[in-house]
């Protein structure tokens, strides 16, 4: 093999070493701190300075929870001026869409420049690292793998710099994901409901790990377009819902999953309307014995499918129990006559 054709193979491998890595790093990210927040009537993407996972400068075509296609904000942001390029120095500009028909992404974007070649030890150097939507960066002649991620979508790309100025265009097919929770038209409060986001269909067998753990509502999350399925879990107990959904590039898709439950708070009482006795142990089970929680306290709340249930109370050494019922949106107490 020639050594031009030995250079260009250890190049690629390299690229293929570090895409993996990346993309795998990329899958780890969870997106918890994300919010959304308001102005004027459009959402715009801000972020949590502990997780810094996604903070594009974008805003949301329409208005309130209805979904709607991620724009740029307006005015334009200011184009970064051309760096002054040293003899020997290459210019690489770089810039990334949601698609080849697709107008820039102009913010959210972390890019990373590596070197082409692994360590000793394995690892490829990081030389750069910048969080502006369109930067330039000068670097000596040579190969170089670059990186670029939104949230959890991100593309690699290996770079051959030669001449005066390299222009690289990322395409990044990626969609926001935006969910929430409702009983009825009620929706849940946030902090009584979380979502894991999966990829691909829930009736598709692979690999099961979430991308996407313990979600809150109205956090965006900025996915590849594709097919995922969402875990909603409403409380601690049994109110569980998946759903399969579409991402499409360049749009924000929201999500209403709706739980068939009701809040449910168990009491032990002398008599009907009385106190709820303290240093109660309670064990909540399925008409077939299944226990779905269990609890100790004088009155817990807990979240539950519809259905028929046991409540099983245990006080100072003896049992009592009462069957109940839970019908979707009715919330109610339980109680539970100790005698």
């Amino acid at each position: 093999m020639s050594s031009a054709f030995a250079t260009a193979a250890t190049f690629r491998r390299s690229f293929e070493i570090i895409a993996a890595g990346l993309f795998a790093a990329a899958a780890a990210l969870v997106s918890p701190g994300l919010a959304v927040a308001q102005s004027g009537g459009n959402s715009l993407f801000s972020t949590s300075p502990s997780t810094g996972l996604l903070s594009p400068n974008m805003g949301v075509r329409g208005d309130g929870f209805g979904g709607g296609s991620l724009v740029p904000p307006q005015p334009p942001p200011i184009a970064t001026p051309m760096p002054m390029v040293p003899a020997g120095q290459v210019a690489l500009a770089l810039s990334a869409r949601f698609g080849k028909d697709a107008a820039p992404i102009t913010g959210g974007l972390t890019w990373r420049v590596y070197a082409a070649k692994a360590e000793p030890g394995g690892a490829f150097r990081m030389l750069r690292e910048e969080k502006t939507p369109a930067p330039t960066m000068v670097l000596p002649p040579g190969n170089y793998i670059v990186h670029v991620g939104f949230g959890l979508a991100t593309a690699v790309k290996p770079v051959t710099l030669r001449g005066a100025t390299v222009r690289e265009d990322f395409d990044l097919p990626a969609g926001g994901l935006r969910i929430e929770g409702r009983v009825g038209d009620v929706p849940i409060p946030a902090g009584q409901i979380s979502f894991d986001v999966y990829k691909g269909s829930q009736f598709e067998a692979g690999d099961r790990r979430p991308i996407a753990e313990h979600v809150m509502t109205g956090a965006v999350v900025m996915v590849p377009e594709g097919i995922y399925y969402i875990v909603s879990n409403y409380g601690d107990a049994n109110s569980q819902v998946r759903s399969d959904i579409r991402v499409q590039a360049g749009m924000l898709t929201d999500i209403a999953v709706n739980h068939r439950a009701a809040v449910i708070t168990l009491k032990l009482v002398s008599e009907k309307g009385g106190e709820a006795l303290a240093n109660t142990a309670w064990s909540v089970l399925t008409p077939g014995g299944d226990v779905i929680k269990e609890s100790i306290g004088a009155f817990p709340r807990v979240v539950l499918g519809e259905g028929e249930y046991r409540a099983i109370a245990r006080n100072e050494g003896k049992v009592f129990e009462r069957e109940f019922k839970v019908v979707t949106g009715v919330d109610g107490d339980v109680e539970v006559l100790a005698r």
